[in-house]
């Protein structure tokens, strides 16, 4: 099935993007998630208009997210959260959790959409994280997950 991304999807394209996906992932993942529309000859018109958007912002906010990566990885992320004995976590921490850790750090606005959590954090101490900030531009940080 043939769809126009409006939303950035990890490992498949970012907004505007015209993909060809099988239709189970189209019908069960992507349009209830309302991140891809379907493609017809007028959708194209829409991603003309999404990649001139893009265009437009794209010199600015690679520069934003240069500076915001030299910020990021310089600053320690740390997250309280309930744990029981031996460490283990009552839950897990969310990637919105990190987002408002990241703020709460002084560091910039990262929407939870760019937080990518390689495993589940689910134990109190140090756990990697990566965050998509622009096209090429990507930040590795250290959560530290304390108990509360």
């Amino acid at each position: 099935m043939k769809l126009i991304l409006t939303q950035p999807v990890s490992g498949l394209g970012s907004a505007g993007d015209v993909v060809d996906v099988k239709d189970g992932y189209a019908r069960n993942f992507l349009l209830p998630r309302k991140v891809a529309t379907p493609w017809t000859k007028g959708g194209q018109k829409q991603v003309d208009a999404i990649t001139q958007g893009r265009a437009k912002r794209a010199l600015k906010s690679a520069e934003d997210a240069a500076a915001a990566k030299d910020r990021l990885e310089g600053t320690t992320i740390s997250v309280a959260a309930r744990a029981g004995q031996g460490g283990r976590l009552f839950g897990a921490v969310t990637p919105s959790e990190i987002a408002d850790a990241i703020v709460a750090a002084g560091g910039p606005q990262v929407d939870k959409r760019q937080i990518e959590v390689p495993t589940p954090i689910r134990s109190v101490g140090e756990h990697p994280v990566h965050v998509r900030l622009h096209e090429g531009v990507s930040a590795d940080l250290t959560i530290t997950v304390t108990a509360s």
